[in-house]
């Protein structure tokens, strides 16, 4: 781990400013924030500023959950980045994603064309850096504008902390 978590005892009211735009009061702490999170309260302001755009992401987006988790799955797996892996495989069986669809997301066959169609988005987003115009005009007869917005900032969002996860050494705490 070349970043450990933050020790509680350095722990002090910008942190946890700074955590509360993600966490619950009762979470404010090193053990209720998790690995990654007390990683990155070693620095507060941007760790504040990135909550807020991940805290949309992953609760005001306006992509099904079943879908952003299946896109998250995708990146964290083409990025190698096991905690958000291991994570979002929880999360998205939570959030009703089946085991074939989470399995899909390591490279296997689709379990539908929407499906399909996400996996090759991440695909593309992550070796080119854009969604090719075929693609696009697929998604587009599946998902909003806002929608197709939104797929594409949770695939570089998420890129971008599986590559801060993966360079930090953070890895997945035990139970996930």
């Amino acid at each position: 781990m070349r970043l450990a978590p933050l020790p509680a005892e350095e722990w002090d009211d910008d942190v946890r400013r700074a955590l509360s735009v993600m966490l619950p009061e009762e979470r404010l702490n090193p053990e209720g924030a998790g690995t990654a999170l007390s990683t990155l309260a070693r620095h507060p302001a941007l760790t504040k500023a990135f909550l807020r755009f991940s805290n949309h992401l992953l609760f005001r987006s306006t992509l099904e959950p079943q879908m952003r988790e299946l896109a998250i799955l995708r990146i964290a797996h083409r990025r190698k980045c096991e905690y958000e892996w291991a994570h979002h495989a929880f999360i998205g069986k939570a959030e009703g994603l089946t085991d074939e669809q989470i399995a899909s997301s390591t490279g296997g066959d689709a379990c539908t064309q929407v499906d399909q169609l996400v996996l090759d988005a991440v695909d593309e987003l992550d070796g080119q850096s854009e969604i090719s115009d075929g693609t696009w005009a697929a998604l587009s007869e599946h998902l909003s504008e806002r929608q197709r917005m939104d797929l594409v900032f949770t695939i570089g969002g998420y890129g971008l902390m599986a590559m801060a996860y993966n360079t930090f050494g953070i890895a997945p705490e035990s139970g996930h």
